[in-house]
């Protein structure tokens, strides 16, 4: 379970996010003590940080120049002054991301789990995805099915990579889109569904006509 810092002094926005991320399945803390910032980071070894470009005694910027004298956890930036001199400074002070208030928490969602992911994922040995005897091979995005190699595309993999990491469970169709979203490009219901249909096909074509099912007014799931 990834840990996240959050560090925000407004306070409705700072219980938002962490009721955001702690749906998630993530551990969430709130800074409290904004004169020594620093002590909360090192108790709590956050894997993430939310840092606040405006805060009460030093500024985020101050924070991130802090954290970086002894850590590499990446950061991700929030700030109402979203002009472009403040987004190149966060990311030369070190900030690995930027965000603009106000923000749809869909999208912070989407930023936050592609950092991550990128960071902490990389280079690591993925645990076998399996479902039916479909296997998803995370090394080249393909799936692979008694013999056969299934070529996906980015949008179909990740479709399959988000049912599968969440096997037994029922996905959103918003849950979904969020991951599509992390490929840059804009995701709405119709793409997401013009999506699913194509990769079903795919899969019929190889013998798998049941694995996606879909939960009517909930999302899909793998088939049981």
């Amino acid at each position: 379970m990834y840990r996240i810092l959050i560090i925000e002094d407004d306070r409705a926005i700072a219980q938002t996010l962490k009721r955001q991320i702690g749906q998630w399945g993530y551990a969430v803390q709130c800074a409290e003590n904004f004169r020594d910032i620093m002590a909360e980071f090192h108790a709590y070894d956050p894997q993430l940080v939310l840092l606040d470009l405006m805060l009460p005694y030093y500024n985020g910027y101050h924070w991130c120049a802090e954290i970086r004298k002894c850590s590499k956890v990446p950061i991700l930036f929030l700030s109402s002054a979203s002009d472009n001199m403040n987004m190149v400074m966060a990311m030369n002070m070190g900030g690995d991301d930027f965000i603009a208030k106000p923000f749809d928490l869909n999208v912070l969602m989407a930023k936050l789990q592609a950092i991550l992911r990128r960071t902490y994922d990389f280079g690591t040995e993925k645990e076998q995805l399996e479902c039916k005897g479909a296997v998803l091979d995370t090394a080249d995005a393909s799936l692979r099915y008694h013999g056969q190699r299934i070529e996906l595309t980015k949008n179909e993999y990740r479709i399959l990579q988000t049912l599968f990491e969440r096997k037994g469970h029922v996905v959103s169709r918003d849950t979904l889109m969020q991951r599509l979203w992390e490929t840059d490009c804009f995701v709405d219901e119709n793409t997401l569904t013009v999506n699913v249909t194509r990769l079903r096909r795919k899969l019929e074509s190889a013998g798998l006509s049941d694995l996606i099912v879909t939960r009517k007014g909930l999302g899909y799931s793998l088939g049981a």
